[in-house]
Protein backbone atom coordinates (compact mmCIF):
# COMPACT_ATOMS: atom_id res chain seq x y z
CA UNK A 1 0.00 0.00 0.00
CA UNK A 2 1.67 3.21 -1.08
CA UNK A 3 0.40 6.31 0.66
CA UNK A 4 1.48 9.49 2.37
CA UNK A 5 1.56 8.61 6.04
CA UNK A 6 0.66 10.96 8.88
CA UNK A 7 3.78 11.89 10.81
CA UNK A 8 4.31 12.65 14.47
CA UNK A 9 3.53 16.39 14.58
CA UNK A 10 0.28 16.31 12.64
CA UNK A 11 -0.88 13.34 14.70
CA UNK A 12 0.03 15.16 17.91
CA UNK A 13 -2.05 18.14 16.76
CA UNK A 14 -4.97 15.79 16.00
CA UNK A 15 -4.66 14.27 19.49
CA UNK A 16 -4.67 17.73 21.08
CA UNK A 17 -7.80 18.66 19.13
CA UNK A 18 -9.48 15.42 20.24
CA UNK A 19 -8.47 16.01 23.86
CA UNK A 20 -9.96 19.50 23.78
CA UNK A 21 -13.20 18.22 22.24
CA UNK A 22 -13.46 15.38 24.78
CA UNK A 23 -12.95 17.88 27.60
CA UNK A 24 -15.78 20.04 26.24
CA UNK A 25 -18.10 17.03 26.30
CA UNK A 26 -16.89 15.64 29.63
CA UNK A 27 -16.80 18.86 31.66
CA UNK A 28 -20.56 19.42 32.11
CA UNK A 29 -21.07 15.85 33.34
CA UNK A 30 -18.25 15.83 35.88
CA UNK A 31 -19.04 19.36 37.04
CA UNK A 32 -22.68 18.38 37.63
CA UNK A 33 -21.65 15.24 39.50
CA UNK A 34 -18.70 16.58 41.54
CA UNK A 35 -18.80 20.39 41.40
CA UNK A 36 -16.10 22.87 40.41
CA UNK A 37 -13.60 21.26 42.82
CA UNK A 38 -13.27 18.38 40.36
CA UNK A 39 -10.73 20.36 38.36
CA UNK A 40 -8.69 21.43 41.40
CA UNK A 41 -5.03 20.57 41.73
CA UNK A 42 -5.82 18.06 44.50
CA UNK A 43 -4.63 14.77 43.06
CA UNK A 44 -5.19 12.56 46.09
CA UNK A 45 -8.03 10.78 44.28
CA UNK A 46 -7.46 9.55 40.74
CA UNK A 47 -11.05 8.38 40.30
CA UNK A 48 -13.83 10.15 42.16
CA UNK A 49 -16.74 7.82 41.41
CA UNK A 50 -18.77 5.94 38.81
CA UNK A 51 -19.60 9.11 36.83
CA UNK A 52 -15.89 9.84 36.59
CA UNK A 53 -15.17 6.33 35.27
CA UNK A 54 -18.07 6.44 32.81
CA UNK A 55 -17.39 9.92 31.47
CA UNK A 56 -13.59 10.09 31.43
CA UNK A 57 -12.66 6.47 30.70
CA UNK A 58 -15.51 4.50 29.13
CA UNK A 59 -17.02 7.27 26.99
CA UNK A 60 -13.73 8.27 25.27
CA UNK A 61 -12.86 4.60 24.65
CA UNK A 62 -16.25 3.84 23.04
CA UNK A 63 -16.36 7.12 21.10
CA UNK A 64 -12.84 6.68 19.72
CA UNK A 65 -13.47 3.12 18.58
CA UNK A 66 -16.81 4.10 17.01
CA UNK A 67 -15.15 6.99 15.14
CA UNK A 68 -12.35 4.73 13.87
CA UNK A 69 -14.94 2.23 12.61
CA UNK A 70 -17.46 4.74 11.25
CA UNK A 71 -15.24 7.50 9.83
CA UNK A 72 -11.76 5.90 10.04
CA UNK A 73 -10.75 8.91 12.11
CA UNK A 74 -11.47 10.86 15.25
CA UNK A 75 -12.64 14.48 14.82
CA UNK A 76 -9.06 15.77 15.15
CA UNK A 77 -7.82 13.44 12.44
CA UNK A 78 -10.80 14.32 10.22
CA UNK A 79 -10.02 18.04 10.55
CA UNK A 80 -6.44 17.37 9.51
CA UNK A 81 -7.43 14.99 6.70
CA UNK A 82 -5.96 11.86 8.25
CA UNK A 83 -7.44 8.37 8.51
CA UNK A 84 -6.68 5.16 10.41
CA UNK A 85 -6.66 2.08 8.18
CA UNK A 86 -5.65 -1.57 8.25
CA UNK A 87 -1.91 -1.80 7.61
CA UNK A 88 -2.23 -4.52 4.95
CA UNK A 89 -5.44 -3.75 3.08
CA UNK A 90 -5.99 -0.02 3.56
CA UNK A 91 -9.56 -0.80 4.61
CA UNK A 92 -11.40 0.17 7.80
CA UNK A 93 -9.79 -1.52 10.81
CA UNK A 94 -11.76 -4.28 12.55
CA UNK A 95 -13.22 -3.79 16.02
CA UNK A 96 -10.42 -5.99 17.37
CA UNK A 97 -7.78 -3.82 15.72
CA UNK A 98 -9.43 -0.70 17.12
CA UNK A 99 -9.45 -2.10 20.65
CA UNK A 100 -5.81 -3.19 20.34
CA UNK A 101 -4.86 0.23 18.99
CA UNK A 102 -6.59 2.02 21.87
CA UNK A 103 -4.93 -0.20 24.49
CA UNK A 104 -1.68 0.22 22.59
CA UNK A 105 -1.73 3.98 23.22
CA UNK A 106 -1.21 3.30 26.91
CA UNK A 107 1.52 0.74 26.29
CA UNK A 108 3.27 3.18 23.94
CA UNK A 109 3.03 6.05 26.44
CA UNK A 110 4.16 4.19 29.58
CA UNK A 111 7.92 4.13 28.88
CA UNK A 112 8.24 7.95 28.71
CA UNK A 113 6.30 8.08 25.43
CA UNK A 114 8.94 6.03 23.63
CA UNK A 115 6.33 4.01 21.73
CA UNK A 116 4.82 7.24 20.40
CA UNK A 117 8.20 8.70 19.48
CA UNK A 118 8.77 5.59 17.39
CA UNK A 119 6.59 7.35 14.77
CA UNK A 120 9.65 9.47 13.94
CA UNK A 121 11.74 6.43 13.01
CA UNK A 122 9.32 3.98 11.40
CA UNK A 123 9.20 3.95 7.58
CA UNK A 124 5.38 3.91 7.69
CA UNK A 125 5.18 6.39 10.60
CA UNK A 126 3.79 3.78 12.99
CA UNK A 127 3.91 3.97 16.75
CA UNK A 128 3.80 0.87 18.91
CA UNK A 129 0.01 1.13 19.05
CA UNK A 130 -0.12 1.00 15.23
CA UNK A 131 2.23 -1.95 15.08
CA UNK A 132 0.29 -3.84 17.75
CA UNK A 133 -3.00 -3.37 15.86
CA UNK A 134 -1.49 -3.52 12.35
CA UNK A 135 -2.83 -0.08 11.43
CA UNK A 136 -1.37 2.98 9.76
CA UNK A 137 -2.40 6.62 9.73
CA UNK A 138 -2.40 8.08 6.25
CA UNK A 139 -3.36 11.35 4.66
CA UNK A 140 -6.67 11.33 2.80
Amino acid sequence: MSAAYGGFWIRLLAALIDTFLFMLVEAPFVLLAYGPGYYSLDTTQMVRGWVDVLVTIVMPLVATILFWRWKRATPGKMLLKLEVVDGDTGETPSVGQCVLRYVGYFLAAIPCGLGLLFIFFDERKRGWHDRLANTVVRRR
